[in-house]
This record gives structure tokens, sequence and C-alpha cells, in this order.
């Protein structure tokens, strides 16, 4: 039986002072690795957050979740390799998931409960289990 390949969160904390051009290429440039040497399941942007400590006296990153399926280590050795020397990255991580892991939340979904499409002011939380 062979098992299904491994899920891998790139999160990619990039630096807010940098122009925006380079940061969507860094992020454009990591997903174009991806699905080049494996499959890219999801890209979640969820903005600019404080950071738990300072890092380079910066004190804010835009943060970005990309879940993919490698398909080779050479993927790992090489966005890893990428990221770590590029302008504009501020730190990035990629960790394999282990299976059964349940899906990263949709945190902006769950920052604005009242969004006109979930209800008049229902929280995201009731809306989905009213559905259910």
């Amino acid at each position: 039986m062979t098992l299904p390949a491994p899920t891998y969160d790139l999160v990619l904390l990039l630096d807010p002072q940098a122009e925006q051009e380079v940061r969507e290429k860094l992020v454009a440039d990591a997903a174009e690795a991806i699905s080049a040497d494996g499959e890219l399941l999801r890209h979640d942007r969820w903005g600019e957050r404080a950071l738990a400590y300072p890092i380079d006296h910066k004190a804010t990153a835009e943060y970005h979740l990309l879940q993919f399926h490698a398909g080779s280590p050479e993927l790992l050795a090489g966005l890893k390799r990428s990221l770590g020397i590029a302008d504009g990255v501020v730190r990035s991580r990629i960790i394999k998931l282990k299976p059964g892991t349940p899906e990263a939340p949709d945190v902006l979904a769950a920052a604005s409960p009242g969004r006109s499409d979930e209800g008049e002011g229902e929280p995201a939380a009731e809306t989905a289990a009213a559905s259910a």
C-alpha cells in the first residue's frame, strides 16, 4: 500500500517595509517552485501581524501560509536556500504535517465575523453550525 504524499506548510514572514512588488514576487516565486516540483494545495494571506518578538528591529511582518505536497526533497532544500538569502523575507519555516492534522483555519474569515456574505452579524462558527 502506497502512503499519500506528505503535506508541508511553508510559513513566510515578509518585511512589510519592502516594496509591494518584491513581496508579491517572493510569494509568486515560492508558489511557482512548488508547482514545478510538487502540488500547491492552498495559499492563505494572513496579512500584516505583530511578531511575538522583534526580528531585525521589526515589530510586524506580512504572513503567508502555503500548503503543498513536495515532489522531491530537492524542492524543500531549494525553497529553504532561496528564501534564506532573499531580501524581504524576515523568516520562513517549512513544517512537515503529520497525517490527520486538521486544516489550517481561515484566519481572515475568523477575524471578520460580521461579513455580509455570512449573515447579519452572525459569527462564522455559528453560521457554519447552523447550516450543518
